[in-house]
């Protein structure tokens, strides 16, 4: 302490009255959580523009193998440092301000009977990860319940019919969700991009998922921010097991990027 939001105040020379607010302990849900509360500030505080950050190193994990703990192997084998920036604001100036996606609603839930299904713990050796080999069937199992509570108030059952901004807690996790929901292959092409290239950087993934999004629908020639789509899902998966569920809306690229 202080911590790395009085030192973003510094570096980006912020007004010192610039409110601050730090989460830890969330883990991969946390992104999402933090565009939920982004929403939440922004819409009730008018003319308010939120900065939202998402640093996560996870180098600490890093540590010689076990063959008692299989699974501290596995969370090192996925893990990777990241960080990413966003801002979050409502009623936009469209003749200074481009907007890429539109947050619609955001909700969070636990799923039941996974306690213990994915654990952190501060130990001396450092930070210890401890993960259930059922962590993606529970997720897989629970997640159209999340959706279909997000999305009835507008009317949409088809999941293929939207755009996936989906946390990569693993290939597994990933894969099931996919078979699960009969997603076709290319919902989850963001995802595994960006596993693929960084890793799972926890909190910071799914605003990378978000730019590669942006940047392939630009480049594709696409009409929307979302793969020519208009309505999406964003989803955070993470220790609890908890579920964060944000419906998103995606904007015309041509207004993206003037």
């Amino acid at each position: 302490m202080p911590g790395c939001d009085y030192q973003l105040t510094k570096l980006l020379d912020l007004r010192p009255s610039v409110k601050r607010f730090m989460m830890y302990q969330q883990g991969c849900f946390a992104g999402g959580t933090v565009l939920r509360l982004a929403k939440d500030l922004a819409e009730n505080n008018k003319g308010a523009r939120v900065l939202v950050v998402c640093s996560e190193i996870t180098a600490f994990f890093f540590r010689g193998p076990s063959d008692n703990h299989f699974d501290s192997l596995v969370g090192q084998a996925l893990f990777g440092d990241g960080a990413g920036a966003l801002i979050v604001g409502s009623d936009p100036d469209t003749s200074i301000e481009h907007p890429l996606f539109q947050l619609v609603s955001a909700s969070q839930t636990i799923i039941p009977d996974s306690d213990g299904a994915l654990d952190l713990h501060l130990r001396e050796v450092g930070l210890t990860f401890h993960l259930l080999r059922e962590v993606p069937e529970l997720i897989s199992k629970n997640i159209e319940k999340s959706l279909a509570e997000a999305f009835s108030p507008i009317g949409i059952s088809d999941w293929n019919s939207i755009f996936w901004i989906a946390h990569p807690g693993g290939p597994a996790i990933l894969n099931q969700v996919e078979a699960k929901l009969s997603l076709k292959p290319e919902k989850m092409r963001a995802s595994r991009h960006v596993l693929s290239e960084y890793g799972n950087m926890t909190s910071a993934c799914v605003l990378f998922i978000l730019d590669e999004m942006r940047k392939k629908s630009l480049e594709e020639g696409k009409f929307t921010t979302g793969e020519g789509l208009e309505w999406g899902v964003l989803f955070g998966f993470g220790p609890g097991l908890t579920i964060e569920t944000v419906v998103l809306h995606s904007i015309p690229t041509e207004m993206a990027a003037q």
